[in-house]
């Protein structure tokens, strides 16, 4: 299973986030006992919604979007989080490929 879905309005990703790292950026794919999840680390403290927000950032980043085309659907206070990344599906999709091992 795929750690992104395609949507008519965009794109919803799977994540497994790591709050507190030395850095922020997207790790690539790893699996997990549900299936696959794309792994974000971020700098920010899991606390009060700053994790959230980073990830926010790092995604509309990374597929450059404006951060209110993207939300934390599900997973608000967990690790594992459901995104939903609103844009052009085409376009949103050969970026999220990058990650998928051939």
């Amino acid at each position: 299973m795929s750690f992104f879905r395609v949507e008519k309005s965009g794109l919803v990703i799977t994540a497994r986030v790591s709050p507190k790292a030395s850095r922020n950026g997207v790790q690539g794919v790893m699996p997990t006992p549900d299936g696959e999840a794309l792994k974000i680390a971020v700098t920010a403290p899991p606390e009060k919604g700053k994790a959230n927000a980073a990830v926010i950032a790092v995604l509309a980043k990374t597929f450059g979007v404006a951060k209110s085309s993207v939300a934390v659907t599900a997973g608000e206070s967990d690790r594992r989080k459901v995104v939903r990344i609103g844009g052009d599906p085409t376009a949103l999709t050969a970026i999220a490929q990058q990650w998928i091992k051939t």
